[in-house]
């Protein structure tokens, strides 16, 4: 599996997430109705975009079995996370569902490539491939 692919498309997905905390936080309280405050949307945009660059920074570097094993399981962990997390609030979700369920569909597709890239390392995925 390419995992530059991934990781760029991950950072892209959390950047885009992390600058519209950071700095729309009173226009996204003010849309879906939340009961916050702009303070914590805006921490949680930072932690979005710090993992972000993080993802955009081992872009380049071999992820997946015993290479940078960190960044796979932090991956796996918030996505895998947080896609459990939106699966069980979806059914009872009213208002902005579209939003919710685009969420959460995005959310297992990250964590199932990040499940794949933990589990295989990816020497033995290019050897076998060269070997054919």
């Amino acid at each position: 599996m390419n995992t530059k692919i991934l990781m760029i498309s991950s950072s892209i997905f959390l950047a885009s997430i992390g600058i519209l905390l950071t700095f729309l936080p009173n226009e996204i309280i003010f849309s879906l109705g939340l009961a916050t405050t702009t303070v914590s949307l805006q921490l949680m945009g930072a932690l979005y975009l710090g993992f972000a660059m993080i993802n955009w920074m081992a872009k380049g570097a071999p992820i997946g079995g015993i290479y940078n094993k960190p960044i796979a399981i932090g991956n796996l962990m918030h996505f895998g996370v947080g896609a459990i997390a939106l699966v069980k609030i979806v059914s009872n979700i009213h208002a902005h569902s579209e939003i919710i369920i685009s969420l959460t569909v995005v959310y297992v597709i990250f964590a199932s490539l990040f499940a794949y890239v933990f589990r295989f390392n990816p020497i033995k995925t290019e050897k076998i491939l060269t070997k054919n």
